[in-house]
């Protein structure tokens, strides 16, 4: 090997350590998942957030509201077309990335996001303190926030989106007692609430470790390395994954709204 050749190697290698590549395998290579990423972020934050980014009260759930006010509308067309805007703070590559999540709705369910035009309901995805939606669809403008530094990753925006389409997490379950032992000792009482059942429509599907909406064991620990919540009866199965939605997610997407 010349000398030139080794020396443009050596650029290359120092180019490529000094620009990351911002695919999605390689933003989530870390072992943090998407709750500790969201509850991190949401210290910041001064919003009343239930069950670590939520801003609805937990009496809403899409799933049990009454002549289904709190789902997106259905068109005659057999899509549930959904219009946001997207805050200019945001960089040409963030937008990609939330364009990417809400890509992964169009492929595999009649969800339809659209730039608003002049629709009353729709979401607003801000770069506010934290990672953060309102449950279900609410009425006029809803805020979506996912704040630039800790937010923006393919699995975090999947997860507040979900909570827009107005699914809970799934450690809320009704039944989520026959799946995960709930440590209360590692968790302070002011946040116990985060923990509450839910009276949950679960839509005929079974409990889901996999889920995207599934709580990280460690969430909300008082005691570093200890968990909050314990799959049963094995103990050893893995939940909080960040990668994206579960087959069962998609598939309680599609029977909630019909596809």
């Amino acid at each position: 090997m010349t000398p030139t050749v080794s020396l443009l190697l050596l650029l290359l290698l120092g180019l490529s350590r000094a620009h990351p590549l911002h695919d999605e395998e390689n933003e989530d290579e870390d072992d943090v998942d998407i709750t500790t990423r969201i509850l991190t972020s949401n210290n910041a934050t001064d919003e009343i957030l239930l069950e670590g980014d939520l801003l609805a009260p937990k009496t809403r759930n899409a799933m049990k509201c009454w002549y289904q006010s709190c789902q997106w509308k259905k068109g005659n067309n057999g899509l549930v077309t959904i219009p946001f805007t997207v805050s200019s703070q945001f960089t040409s590559w963030e937008k990609q990335k939330i364009d990417s999540a809400m890509k992964v709705y169009h492929s595999s369910t009649c969800i339809r996001f659209v730039p608003r035009q002049n629709e009353y309901d729709y979401i607003s995805i801000e770069n506010r303190a934290g990672c953060f939606s309102a449950l279900g669809r609410v009425g006029g403008r809803q805020v979506l926030s996912l704040n630039r530094q800790g937010c923006v990753y393919h699995g975090v925006v999947l997860h507040e989106i979900n909570h827009a389409l107005g699914f809970q997490h799934e450690q809320t379950r009704s039944d989520r007692d026959n799946y995960v032992k709930i440590n209360w000792e590692y968790i302070n009482p002011q946040n116990a609430y985060n923990f509450y059942k839910q009276n949950t429509n679960n839509l005929n599907t079974p409990y889901d470790y996999s889920s995207v909406m599934h709580y990280g064991r460690t969430a909300f620990t008082v005691q570093y390395g200890r968990d909050t919540i314990t799959p049963i009866p094995n103990p050893n199965v893995q939940i909080g994954q960040r990668r994206g939605m579960s087959r069962w997610d998609i598939i309680r997407i599609n029977a909630l709204y019909g596809c």
